[in-house]
């Protein structure tokens, strides 16, 4: 691998991995410039973004594991009428709504919600992997 693909797999990474955590990031334009480019394999490509995409969604739920234990205090982001409705929304559609966790605005806060419920590590990561991993396919199979 020369250095160039090392470059191109590592902003990859990061911008698929940053995108889905709570930050503002899209990496879907680093992922089609590199598919159009063709500055990697396309196999390649997508394998890396969809192992960030889905890393970014572990941080996610990882911050909503311990996000509870913090919702008394005044610096906390989340009022407790949100954090409410958001529980109450996750219980009422449970796992199967982290199929959506690939979509903008509401994929992110999804992944958090099921970390706050206690959602088995496995099925969460089996859930947004093929969520992650479908949405990056999709827009592969439109370029090709």
């Amino acid at each position: 691998m020369v250095l160039s693909e090392l470059a191109v797999y590592g902003s990859l990474f990061l911008s698929a991995l940053v995108a889905a955590t709570i930050l503002p990031m899209q990496s879907e334009a680093v992922f089609m410039a590199y598919l159009i480019a063709e500055a990697a394999p396309a196999l390649a490509l997508l394998t890396v973004a969809s192992l960030g995409n889905t890393l970014g969604a572990v941080v996610n739920w990882l911050l909503g594991r311990g996000l509870e234990r913090f919702k008394g205090r005044r610096w906390f982001p989340v009022g407790p009428q949100a954090l409410a409705r958001a529980q109450a929304w996750y219980a009422r559609w449970g796992r199967w709504s982290l199929l959506l966790s690939w979509m903008p605005v509401i994929g992110d806060p999804i992944t958090v919600a099921a970390g706050v419920m206690r959602e088995p590590f496995w099925r969460f990561l089996l859930l947004v992997g093929l969520a992650k991993t479908g949405r990056y396919l999709v827009l592969m199979l439109a370029v090709s």
